[in-house]
């Protein structure tokens, strides 16, 4: 209560907040536009039932702007992956980019320059393969004439509606609260989290009292109770892995009067998830390629029985038994990816560098190469919980999808790669509140002296 009272007499803080609040409305306008020339009626169908995987991670990742087939239909996706594919190439991949890398501010502008070219060229090529996929398979139809022009016609829509949302995510990030596109993808899923809570009370509640039989009512009560409770374990669980840290203590070696040398101590902290949802979408995104590729070549190659191997919330008959092979793919995709991005984050070998350069040392370790193998083993053994943890969080929906513990309500299913980027969200948002709080305060301190 007394955070909540600070929030709101900190005149930024609410600035900010209502700031966020007002973008987010926009999108949300948007995001109930559907494209000029489309027929999404069965698409919206498709996704309400959550039985296609592809779909749902698309329509995730676009804050839910693909349901209806919007103007934002491609939401901040291409931008998320070109700044994925930047990242990577800056690692030591393209020596120009790696060499922009280093040149502080100026060289982070030219990156995010690069970036932004590199979003429109996916948007495009993005929107080409959404719309193609979505006609192929029949999840839309054309209102206006099957041709070229009205492919560049719906394509020129969505890219202009991607890259609009791109700049609204940046408004957000300067203006507002928290990373902006990381804020647009959290409000995307949280717009849901009333309906399935809605489909979870009528299914266990309203339906056991409707049959007047006391014993199935309260069954159905006790049921929801349970649900509610769950979600809330698994948030709790989430929370935890978000916040775990492992703490390396290191000393900082200064001069003082000549030659005199004092120490100062402070920690590495290495989080337990450092790739985050990265790997999730990556994994995810490898997993949609094979429908993607097929749907460009035929209809009849689009509905081949082999891609449900590719589906992770599928079985595929494998001589006779029912395998889960798309879920085996999925898990090993996250598991590799979150030990492969983690080194990406916290680079051992630069690290260890650093440390040299700055005299900083682990006490017990020495400087250079073993510096490297320390930091590098605990990192593993830490990303090893981590990766562990993701896998069993991204997974939790699709094996509960699986099982038929929600019968046909597989929007019931709990965890998952929204509760991730929501939990995290979430965090950073409290953080930034928290430090716009914090530095309120001392600057109330200041004028008051």
């Amino acid at each position: 209560m007394k955070k909540l009272v600070s929030i709101f007499k900190n005149k930024e803080v609410v600035r900010r907040i209502f700031f966020t609040i007002a973008i987010l409305f926009v999108f949300r306008i948007g995001c109930n536009i559907t494209c000029p020339g489309i027929d999404a009626s069965k698409l919206t169908d498709e996704l309400s039932n959550g039985s296609n995987n592809i779909l749902s991670m698309m329509n995730l990742l676009g804050g839910g702007a693909l349901q209806n087939f919007s103007i934002f239909a491609l939401g901040v996706s291409p931008y998320i992956t070109s700044q994925i594919i930047i990242q990577l190439l800056s690692m030591d991949v393209l020596p120009a980019l790696s060499e922009l890398n280093k040149q502080g501010q100026y060289g982070r502008k030219k990156i995010e320059m690069a970036t932004r070219y590199l979003t429109l060229m996916l948007a495009a090529v993005q929107a080409y393969g959404i719309i193609q996929t979505a006609k192929t398979t029949e999840w839309i139809t054309f209102t206006l004439n099957d041709n070229f022009l009205t492919y560049v016609y719906v394509v020129s829509i969505l890219v202009g509606g991607s890259m609009l949302v791109m700049w609204l995510g940046d408004q957000i990030t300067s203006k507002g609260l928290g990373n902006g596109i990381s804020v647009i993808i959290f409000a995307g899923i949280i717009c849901s989290l009333p309906s399935q809570m809605s489909t979870a009370f009528t299914k266990w509640v309203l339906t056991g009292t409707a049959t007047g039989n006391s014993v199935e009512a309260t069954k159905g009560v006790f049921t929801f109770i349970a649900y509610v409770l769950a979600y809330a374990l698994i948030i709790s669980f989430v929370v935890f892995i978000e916040l775990s840290r492992r703490k390396i203590p290191v000393q900082h070696a200064t001069r003082s009067g000549g030659s005199e040398k004092l120490s100062k101590a402070s920690f590495l902290p290495i989080k337990i998830n450092s790739a985050g949802v990265i790997p999730v979408i990556f994994a995810s995104s490898i997993l949609m390629a094979p429908s993607v590729i097929a749907s460009f070549i035929s209809s009849d190659a689009a509905n081949a029985e082999w891609l449900n191997i590719f589906m992770y919330n599928k079985l595929y008959n494998t001589g006779g038994v029912m395998m889960p092979w798309g879920l085996i793919i999925y898990l090993v995709l996250v598991f590799v990816f979150t030990f492969f991005y983690a080194n990406l984050q916290i680079n051992p070998t630069a690290l260890a560098e650093n440390f040299q350069k700055n005299g900083s040392y682990i006490p017990g370790v020495k400087p250079g190469v073993e510096t490297e193998k320390y930091v590098r083993k605990v990192l593993n053994r830490i990303t090893l919980i981590g990766a562990l943890a993701l896998c069993v969080i991204a997974a939790l929906p699709v094996v509960l999808t699986l099982t038929g513990v929600f019968g046909n309500d597989s929007n019931l299913a709990l965890g998952g790669t929204g509760l991730i980027i929501v939990v995290g969200v979430a965090l950073e948002l409290n953080n930034q509140m928290n430090g716009l709080i914090a530095g309120k305060s001392y600057d109330e301190v200041i004028g008051g002296m």
